[in-house]
Parts: structure tokens; C-alpha cells; sequence
């Protein structure tokens, strides 16, 4: 994997055309669905989506029923607009995560989009007897050192590119929990290399074609999810790419 960091120039355009990738992705969504009723569908447990930067559970609405068609109790976070990492949005969580826990008698697996899944990661390293694994879509929780010029972005990436704009990055530790990072070298918001961490037997890092933007909505991202979760409990495995009715082509190649 070449680590590599992206010009100035394809980083903007990255950004730029993010929303118009997100609709591609929702298309793909559509024209895919037939092939997805096919993922994996394992035990069901509860599961805690939680939304992005300035987003609110509007943004996960998709991924959610998505999951709770394949038997999954699962919920929003129910806190608003995600601004941030307050007092009371991450005791909210916690309270949320152990409410789940103690309603259905198990651990809860978290899946959270970008800012959602650093919440959940950390909610993982302090909480890990809550937590049965964490999903991550587009998340940079690894430690990045800034470069000294940031690339220019557009609207709302101007406030966070400097996620964009890094030198050089560390990957993060890997979680005592299991843990799946789905990251992709189109993103547009995040410097992809943020978003990796240490891979080890409980840990891992899946690549896919979406933009940042549209990861709730991609049908390879909904597939590693429900892949995911499907997981046995205290027998997890790392993602094996689908080989069976051309749902391998939604992935990038090795």
C-alpha cells in the first residue's frame, strides 16, 4: 500500500466533488440493492450508529434501517447535531451504550461515521466491557503531524482540512475490542492514511471506493457492515472480500 500523500490540486478536487460522488454512491446503492439482500446475516444484538461532523441522525438514517432489516435492535445516537466532543455528548454516549447493553443482556457494536467513529473508539478504550466491536467509516483517529501549508478546500471542509492536509502519520493502536476501519483513497475530507490502524488479530483495515460523504450510502460500505456484525461474538475474523454474484467488483482491487 503506498503511502504516498496526494497533491495539493487532487486534494481539492477530492473535496470539491464530494457531493457529487455521494450521489454516485447512492445510486449504486439503488441499482446494487438486489445483490445486497444477499450479505450476511449473523446473531442479533443491538447496534449504536452514530453520525458525522455536524450531522444528526438524518445522515445515518439509511445505514440504519439498513441494519434493522437484517434483525439488529439499532438506534441513533439521538443527541442532535454532532458539533463535537462536549461533556455532555460523551457522557451521553456512554449512558447510551450501557442503557443498550443492560435493555438486551449483551455487549453493543458501534458503528460510527467519521467523527462518530473516533467517538466510538474512544468509547471502546474506556468502556471496552460495554463495547462487542467498532466499526469505523471514514474516521481519522490516527496521530497526523500537520504539514505546514493546508490545501484549500471548499464550504464546510475549510473548517477541517486541516485533516487533509498532513505529513507524516502514525498508525493508531489497535482497540482491545474488535475493531474494522473502512477508510478509501477517494476521500475527499480526511487524508486517508488517517483513518489506519495497527492491524493485528482483532484489528483491521478495509478499503473502498467511496467518497467521504457518501460511505452511510455505498453499497460496499453497507456490505462490510452487515459482514461485520455478522461476526460471532468472541469468534471474530477479519473481512474476506465477496467473490460470489459480481458483488466483488464494489471493492478495490488488492
Amino acid at each position: 500500500m503506498s503511502s504516498r500523500p496526494r497533491g495539493a490540486r487532487a486534494d481539492d478536487l477530492l473535496a470539491v466533488t464530494e457531493p457529487a460522488r455521494a450521489l454516485v454512491s447512492a445510486g449504486a446503492l439503488a441499482a446494487g440493492f438486489p445483490l445486497l439482500r444477499l450479505a450476511p446475516r449473523g446473531e442479533p444484538h443491538p447496534v449504536l450508529v452514530l453520525p458525522g461532523w455536524l450531522a444528526s441522525d438524518v445522515s445515518t438514517r439509511t445505514l440504519r434501517r439498513w441494519l434493522g432489516g437484517l434483525g439488529h435492535p439499532t438506534v441513533g445516537w439521538d443527541l442532535g447535531r454532532n458539533r463535537g466532543a462536549r461533556a455532555e455528548v460523551v457522557e451521553g454516549v456512554r449512558t447510551l451504550v450501557q442503557r443498550l447493553a443492560d435493555r438486551h443482556g449483551t455487549t453493543v457494536s458501534i458503528v460510527g461515521q467519521s467523527l462518530g467513529g473516533i467517538f466510538a473508539r474512544r468509547l471502546a478504550e474506556r468502556s471496552p466491557h460495554l463495547v462487542r466491536q467498532v466499526v469505523s467509516l471514514g474516521s481519522p483517529f490516527a496521530g497526523v503531524v500537520a504539514r505546514k501549508r493546508a490545501p484549500s478546500g471548499a464550504g464546510m471542509y475549510q473548517a477541517h482540512r486541516e485533516l487533509r492536509a498532513v505529513g507524516t502519520v502514525r498508525r493508531a493502536p489497535a482497540l482491545r475490542v474488535p475493531s474494522t476501519s473502512v477508510y478509501s483513497r477517494w476521500d475527499g475530507v480526511v487524508d486517508w492514511r488517517t483513518c489506519l490502524q495497527e492491524e493485528g488479530p482483532i484489528s483491521e483495515n478495509v478499503a473502498v471506493h467511496a467518497g467521504h460523504l457518501g460511505m452511510g450510502i455505498d453499497p460496499a460500505v453497507l456490505w462490510i457492515v452487515a459482514d461485520r456484525l455478522a461476526q460471532p461474538q468472541g469468534a471474530w475474523r477479519p473481512f474476506q472480500r465477496p467473490t460470489r454474484f459480481g458483488v466483488r467488483a464494489l471493492f478495490p482491487p488488492d
